[in-house]
């Protein structure tokens, strides 16, 4: 089992207490969830999106979606999804379409969605699509600590 270096430096470097599950090979958040046998409102799943400017993680629970307008209208800023290769470039040494929910470790600005944190456990993708971080929700609030939330989310 192994996370992305750049994931794994950062969490060490954090001092937060964290596990790697590996799961079968899975290429959604809902499919992730199932094989890893977690609720998806657990998972908390990584969208990369870009306003063409800067670049934005928006974390939400696998089981829901982000309603863009929502999203558009409390932040007062005009998001879309980024580039697949826009997000390859970022997530430098993830593989493709696992970003982490930690964008910070990568230098990306992060908003998540409040639900996200009606779990006490707290998986993501560990920049594989094979293994997920676990974090207790009191660490995962911890390592966002200065990211912005608010309510832009509704269940799939």
């Amino acid at each position: 089992m192994a996370i992305a270096i750049t994931l794994r430096d950062y969490l060490d470097s954090a001092g937060v207490r964290y596990g790697v599950v590996g799961h079968p090979y899975s290429t959604t958040s809902l499919q992730t969830a199932r094989v890893s046998h977690i609720h998806g409102k657990q998972l908390a799943k990584a969208v990369v999106l870009q306003d063409g400017e800067h670049y934005v993680v928006a974390v939400v629970p696998a089981d829901r979606r982000i309603q863009l307008g929502a999203l558009r209208r409390q932040y007062q800023r005009v998001l879309g999804l980024a580039t697949e290769e826009d997000v390859e470039r970022l997530f430098f040494d993830c593989a493709p379409g696992a970003a982490p929910a930690l964008g910070k470790a990568y230098g990306v600005e992060v908003i998540y969605d409040d639900s996200i944190t009606d779990s006490e456990d707290i998986y993501f993708e560990g920049g594989t699509h094979t293994d997920l971080v676990h974090l207790s929700k009191v660490d995962f609030i911890k390592l966002l600590s200065d990211a912005t939330h608010g309510s832009f989310c509704r269940a799939t």
